[in-house]
């Protein structure tokens, strides 16, 4: 095993800013970044398969999300990491993996969460609030079969920060700070 030079592990439920502040810190820092969902489109992709018949093959097939979790992890401790790893299960790897990083949860409450949403996939703020309801219900669900956790829970996280009332340039500048004071 090389040596891992993660920095830090972004992780939230969806539409916690997860991705807006990584391109940030991206900017910042000129950081390299793995994202999650892009290891679970690009193994949608390779399996020949739209993201939603890939999602329901995850849904029957846990040996699926087993093998993209082991993948996540296999390139958090290989050398050459990339800076940033963000996924609602990196911090949990990081922590079990006793990697030396920032462990970052950004929490947001349901309700700005779903206004955020709404933004970006043009909907309602109550189609919103229920498809997030959905999906961390279902996440939570698969993620304590699989694993016995659940992405939220605080041990694994070396930082939690409230993000529901903050821009995007607050939680950056913020993160930006935790990472200083760190090195």
């Amino acid at each position: 095993m090389g040596v891992s030079m993660v920095r830090i592990t972004v992780s939230g439920h969806p539409g916690s800013g997860t991705s807006t502040l990584v391109s940030g810190l991206m900017e910042h820092f000129n950081w390299t970044s793995l994202n999650g969902g892009d290891v679970f489109r690009g193994e949608a992709r390779q399996r020949g398969l739209t993201l939603a018949e890939f999602g329901e093959l995850c849904k029957t097939d846990l040996e699926v999300d087993r093998q993209l979790d082991a993948h996540l992890q296999d390139r958090m401790t290989s050398e050459g990491a990339e800076d940033i790893i963000e996924s609602r299960l990196s911090g949990w790897w990081a922590y079990k993996l006793e990697l030396d990083c920032v462990r970052l949860w950004i929490d947001v409450n349901d309700e700005e969460r779903a206004r955020r949403v709404v933004g970006r996939e043009q909907c309602t703020a109550e189609e919103a609030l229920a498809a997030n309801t959905k999906r961390t219900a279902v996440d939570a669900e698969r993620f304590m079969e699989l694993y016995g956790l659940l992405p939220e829970q605080r041990e694994p996280y070396t930082i939690v920060l409230d993000a529901t009332n903050l821009s995007r340039e607050e939680v950056l500048a913020a993160t930006i700070n935790i990472l200083e004071a760190t090195q």
